[in-house]
């Protein structure tokens, strides 16, 4: 018999762009900061008692490059004898994280757990490949680990190996999503996280990393509009519908949850957030990745015995716009009200070990605004899959 679930509280430091605010903090640090602040949220807690660390992180060639999450476990100041390990689902590695979290204390094999993610997109660094032979002549040959596909096997199919735009050309392609649709839709992501910002909606989970002088998601465009949309030229395709202006950025950031069963929720002295009910994952062709959370949320929904009309509200991470337009296509029973009430990762930002986590956090504490129902967090992920989680309260 598995055991309750509950995410306690969900914390997230504002999201910096690329080579902004946060792009001289180490990610270490931005995910010890998170780690951090859910302690000192969380006093009646004994550090103690945290069975174990679990953070997403999509890079891992930089200074994250040693196990993230037990570094940040340490430099947050938890007892030595609080263990940490890193997983990499790629844009999912948070939500895995999560989720991972939550089979640990389903199954009794943990009370208490931090779970989350971080990644610096500006920080990731160039790698150097070693060479075929010993002292060769020739240059050598820089990849970023920024983004994307790098060192590619040459066994891969040609079409499975396509940079993660040209995937999204393709699903706009699949689904008839043109230029115009995808610019009003990344316009009204802006709007919604404008106006989310505004209205405090933010102020429960964001928690500010002291000394970079950034309080509020450093992507969100207050004064975007649909002429500066369409200036933009396309980005993979000379005749392509994909801009910078409807896909999301780079970013640095990181996001935490205090998942606990029912002991560990006494020993918390707080109210939780919400409680999880079931996850799922899937695979999809790599090159349309971008329908990976298509089947994994139908699969998510079926195992928490809830339907479409259930959800109250659903995070669906906005890599592209193309990408959550077509998701939503093959969601007709879906209310496309209940989607990113407060924006999303085009306007947000999309960190990518963090971005799962924190969309994880942000259903929670909408639960919790609202006081009852039913949410779900879903992402896309290269080389082609899905990663869906199910909330309730």
């Amino acid at each position: 018999m598995t055991k309750d679930v509950y995410i306690v509280d969900a914390v997230r430091t504002p999201v910096g762009r690329y080579g902004g605010a946060l792009a001289g903090v180490r990610p270490d640090d931005l995910a010890a900061h998170v780690l951090r602040a859910l302690l000192d949220r969380t006093p009646a807690l004994d550090p103690a008692r945290i069975d174990d660390v679990i953070l997403g992180n999509a890079n891992g060639a930089g200074e994250e490059n040693r196990d993230v999450a037990r570094m940040a476990a340490l430099l947050a100041g938890l007892p030595v004898t609080v263990p940490g390990v890193t997983v990499n689902r790629l844009c999912g590695s948070g939500l895995e994280a999560v989720i991972q979290a939550y089979r640990a204390v389903a199954a009794g094999d943990a009370s208490v757990v931090l779970a989350g993610g971080v990644e610096s997109m500006s920080r990731a660094p160039w790698v150097l490949p070693k060479p075929d032979r010993a002292y060769p002549a020739g240059h050598q040959e820089l990849h970023s680990t920024t983004l994307g596909w790098r060192m590619v096997n040459p066994r891969m199919p040609a079409e499975w190996t396509v940079s993660l735009g040209e995937g999204a050309e393709l699903v706009a392609e699949k689904h008839a999503i043109g230029r115009e649709a995808q610019d009003a839709y990344a316009l009204a992501s802006h709007a919604k996280a404008a106006a989310a910002w505004a209205g405090g909606a933010f102020d429960a989970e964001v928690v500010p990393v002291a000394g970079t002088g950034l309080d509020r998601d450093e992507s969100v465009r207050e004064d975007s509009s649909p002429a500066a949309l369409a200036r933009l030229k396309p980005v993979f395709r000379e005749d392509g519908t994909v801009t910078a202006g409807n896909a999301s950025p780079l970013n640095d950031g990181a996001s935490a949850l205090l998942i606990t069963d029912e002991a560990g929720l006494r020993a918390t002295g707080r109210e939780p957030l919400a409680r999880i009910t079931a996850s799922a994952v899937s695979g999809i062709e790599p090159q349309y990745f971008g329908l990976g959370p298509v089947e994994a949320t139908r699969r998510a929904l079926a195992r928490a015995g809830r339907t479409f009309a259930d959800l109250s509200t659903l995070e669906l991470n906005e890599a592209f716009a193309a990408q959550a337009l077509g998701c939503l296509a093959e969601w007709p029973e879906l209310d496309p009200a209940v989607v990113n009430p407060h924006g999303g990762a085009i306007a947000l930002g999309h960190p990518l070990g963090s971005s799962g986590a924190r969309l994880a956090g942000t259903v929670a504490h909408r639960l919790a605004a609202l006081g009852s129902g039913t949410g779900l967090a879903t992402l896309c992920i290269g080389v082609g899959q899905g990663l869906a989680l199910v909330l309730e309260r």
